[in-house]
């Protein structure tokens, strides 16, 4: 029998054809080479990759375009700022099996890849050990043992790196095994990838969702409303058919949207095409990404200002994650 030859779908080959060299971004953006400065050594911590049609939405020659200021590879990535560390939500100790991560009560996160569609330079799992938590298909048996150990388990939690960056067929096989277990209700799955690749909400994807016998959530991570272009809603007006409950959770970043204008149009855009804000996290304190954050007291009086401008269901809870709490911590 000849093996089984996966056919790369559009989405598939975009994903392989992402830019990974700094220069290549600076001449599609006419960026000022100066900024080249540094930049091979930082992406040999962190490697540089964002898609093409990602920086389509960027403006040229504007090294503060607030999707640029996300994925560009700057010289304070090599600060050392202390209280800043490699696993600042402590996730190496809620870590029981490769893929495995149970923080919270109720709901368990499996990272079925390690590969995203997006390096953000402020991700917290920037050095995250993939390599000791890709489970791989002989590992998932254990996952699923785990889930049927614990009867509060009700709820998975698909992440990664960004599951949606796997196949159809990949996910379907996982979720074939995963709904045998009656106790499991809900599947949540965490992504930017249909951000910044909306092309990856194929018909196969979508029929594989509404098969799904689970309440299915998807939370999506949009930071800017610049992100939201034409394909991105036809994206989400195709989800919305499947009747999911879409969420979107932003993190606040100094330079991109720490400003009451960005955050109040985000939540709009959102909404405007069936997406709910529901989170709006402070930075994690990541070792790399301290020139992202923005004070606590301007955080505050950002979330202030959308209370004030917003009716209440089109305003992100304003929450920072700490290690060993039970549920994140509302500001």
């Amino acid at each position: 029998m000849l093996p089984y030859l996966e056919i790369k779908k559009p989405w598939q080959e975009a994903l392989s054809n992402v830019i990974t060299d700094p220069k290549e971004l600076w001449a599609l953006l006419d960026l000022d080479p100066l900024l080249l400065d540094k930049a091979y050594a930082i992406i040999q911590r962190f490697p540089l990759k964002v898609p093409r049609s990602f920086v389509a939405r960027m403006q040229k020659g504007n090294p503060q375009d607030p999707l640029l200021r996300q994925v560009l590879p700057l010289h304070e990535e090599l600060d050392h700022v202390l209280g800043y560390g490699h696993d600042p939500l402590l996730e190496n100790a809620v870590n029981p099996l490769p893929g495995l991560l149970h923080k919270y009560h109720g709901r368990i996160l499996v990272t079925l890849t390690s590969a995203c569609g997006v390096h953000c330079r402020y991700c917290f799992r920037r050095h995250f050990p993939y390599e000791k938590n890709n489970p791989g298909r002989e590992g998932w048996q254990k996952i699923f043992d785990y889930i049927r150990g614990d009867p509060n388990i009700n709820e998975v939690i698909l992440s990664g790196g960004d599951p949606l960056s796997v196949s159809d067929q990949l996910l379907k096989t996982f979720t074939d095994e995963l709904i045998l277990i009656p106790q499991v209700t809900r599947l949540r799955i965490h992504t930017r990838l249909l951000i910044v690749l909306p092309e990856r909400v194929t018909d196969e994807f979508l029929k594989w969702l509404m098969q799904l016998p689970l309440q299915v959530v998807i939370v999506f991570h949009v930071n800017h409303p610049n992100e939201i272009n034409a394909e991105v809603i036809q994206a989400l007006q195709r989800l919305r058919q499947c009747h999911l409950t879409l969420l979107n959770q932003s993190v606040l970043l100094k330079g991109v949207n720490d400003d009451a204008t960005t955050l109040i149009r985000l939540s709009e855009t959102l909404f405007a095409h069936g997406v709910l804000p529901y989170y709006l996290h402070t930075l994690d304190k990541v070792q790399g990404a301290a020139h992202f954050e923005v004070d606590l007291t301007h955080a505050r009086a950002l979330h202030a200002r959308l209370c004030a401008k917003l009716p209440g269901y089109l305003v992100p809870r304003l929450v920072c994650e700490q290690p060993r709490k039970l549920a994140k911590t509302l500001l």
